[in-house]
């Protein structure tokens, strides 16, 4: 038997009694997909309303998550995109509080629906939100057998308010969890930082000098078999130096291991080319290279971001990476391209470039950027050798 107009489906009570433990099962779910399908079907079941739906946005307003109770998935994918949330559902969520109109269509603020659309005369909606912020609207449409009430605009208007909780909850989690990752990255990179320092500073450091004391006793012996022996042996910490030094680039930047910094940037420079199909010259003096041995991996690191940044962005056709000594004896990074480039002072350099100028102070040089819209950009860096 259904119910009719004199006779709620539930009293107070039991709505009340209902929204406590559905507050309980909610704050016990983390999927979010879920929390919100049974915050719609709750919504319907305890209004007795023909429809329901509850549509999360983005940062642009765009519909994230939209979940339906109430039509056949046959109507679902009739209707196509889910609504952009012009009219009533606007109004719900610019003016931020619980909407209730008998009839959509003579309501001079509605907008309509959409082809396809089944028909819908009554709506019940309410802003979903957190600390002052509206994430989306959770509505109603066509109460069966009577209008939507009071009773029904509170229902509504909690459960908007356990949604808006779930939401920010699942947003919250998402944050920790990059938060996480970010920081156990971090730690990992300044762990082989540190050894690799150590393995510098220290082990290599030892062995260089036990070799000099053995060329030492090398040239004072008197005895060629043995001076060849301690010679060898000096070849051997030699070695054994270089295999370090390459371990060592390892724990940095891979495309430094066992390569000279020179030849990491040139194989970059392919890698750039065969991925992005720009044309990529790199021309490096190898002096210049060998006495920037000891910051390769933050060289390596600019030239990367720089030509992820043309890639990105500057729709060159040819790029060239040069690393030479200028005229006070410094060494200059340069990375230029022929693509759109754009104008300084309308479009501020933004973080990618920021992360540039940052890294080259770190290494206590000074960054300048040159771009002619329609001509190009040159990136120059000066560090001190």
């Amino acid at each position: 038997m259904s119910p009719t107009a004199s006779e709620p489906r539930f009293d107070q009570q039991e709505r009340n009694r209902r929204l406590i433990e559905a507050g309980l099962d909610l704050a016990a779910e983390l999927d979010l997909d879920s929390v919100l399908r049974r915050i719609v079907e709750l919504a319907v079941s305890i209004t007795d309303a023909s429809y329901g739906a509850l549509g999360v946005l983005d940062g642009s307003g765009a519909i994230r998550e939209f979940v339906t109770v109430g039509v056949t998935p046959e109507q679902r994918a009739a209707i196509g995109d889910p609504p952009v949330g012009r009219g009533l559902l606007g109004v719900i969520v610019h003016e931020g509080h619980t909407l209730r109109v008998p009839d959509v269509a003579a309501d001079p603020r509605s907008g309509g629906f959409p082809p396809n659309h089944p028909p819908m005369t009554s709506l019940l909606g309410s802003p979903v939100m957190a600390h002052g912020r509206v994430f989306g609207r959770l509505y109603l449409t066509d109460k069966r057998g009577r209008d939507f009430d009071e009773e029904d605009e509170d229902t509504v208007t909690i459960l908007a308010a356990q949604a808006g909780v779930a939401v920010e909850n699942a947003r919250l989690l998402e944050e920790m969890a990059i938060a996480q990752r970010e920081l156990l990255k971090l730690e990992m990179l300044e762990e082989r930082e540190r050894i690799a320092q150590e393995l510098h500073d220290g082990v290599i450091q030892a062995l260089f000098a036990v070799g000099m004391g053995l060329q030492g006793a090398a040239a004072l012996s008197g005895e060629p078999e043995v001076r060849l022996r301690i010679e060898g042996t000096v070849d051997e910490i030699d070695r054994a130096i270089r295999d370090l030094r390459n371990y060592i680039f390892g724990l940095r930047p891979g495309i430094l291991a066992d390569r000279q910094l020179d030849q990491a940037l040139q194989e970059l420079g392919k890698e750039f080319e065969g991925r992005s199909g720009v044309l990529t010259i790199v021309d490096v003096d190898v002096t210049v290279a060998a006495e920037l041995a000891s910051r390769a991996a933050d060289v390596v690191q600019l030239v990367r971001e720089a030509l992820s940044n043309v890639g990105r962005h500057a729709h060159a056709s040819t790029c060239r990476v040069s690393l030479v000594r200028d005229a006070d004896g410094w060494a200059l990074l340069e990375i230029d391209d022929d693509g759109t480039g754009f104008d300084l002072e309308a479009e501020p350099m933004g973080m990618g470039l920021g992360n540039l100028a940052r890294r080259v102070e770190t290494m206590n040089g000074s960054f300048s950027v040159e771009s002619v819209a329609g001509e190009g950009t040159t990136l120059r860096a000066r560090m001190p050798l």
